[in-house]
């Protein structure tokens, strides 16, 4: 009788495991979703250090194939690589068949002179480019103009 017996009972030593269990795979998911949302925190495009000046009405711009940064040293930069008007030219030229509406990004130290900054426009625009915006940080408030006296003009 004992192996009579033996028929009813539920062996569950004896059956395969046929089912798959995920939470072993969640938590790797998971564990790697949260490594990935830190590192890339850590990962920034390189740059090159420059103080640009206030505005209040700046806005984000797309990402360009041509971006220039005029450092308060008066080096000329072409996409965070060290570059010169010619290099720039050729650039220029090199792009606008593929991207007749290329635009130019042109980032400059507050402290560059106004003249240099007119200079860089004018070169890209009698290289062909048609559409420019200057970088500026969109984060400061609206600062008061000042004239070089230190008197801050009044609207009439």
């Amino acid at each position: 009788m004992a192996g009579a017996a033996s028929q009813f009972e539920d062996d569950d030593s004896s059956r395969m495991i046929t089912d798959i269990n995920v939470t072993p795979l969640v938590d790797i998911t998971l564990v790697l979703l949260i490594i990935f949302m830190v590192t890339t925190t850590y990962i920034v495009n390189p740059s090159i250090k420059v103080d640009l000046p206030k505005a209040a009405s700046g806005s984000d711009q797309t990402r360009t194939t041509l971006a220039l940064t005029l450092t308060k040293d008066g080096q000329l930069y072409l996409n965070g690589d060290r570059s010169d008007e010619a290099q720039v030219a050729k650039q220029i030229a090199a792009e606008l068949p593929k991207n007749p509406d290329l635009q130019a990004i042109i980032a400059a130290d507050k402290v560059v002179p106004h003249g240099a900054v007119v200079h860089i426009i004018d070169f890209v625009k009698r290289a062909g480019v048609r559409k420019f915006a200057i970088n500026v940080d969109s984060s400061a408030s609206t600062l008061p103009l000042q004239s070089p006296n230190g008197a801050v003009p009044s609207a009439r």
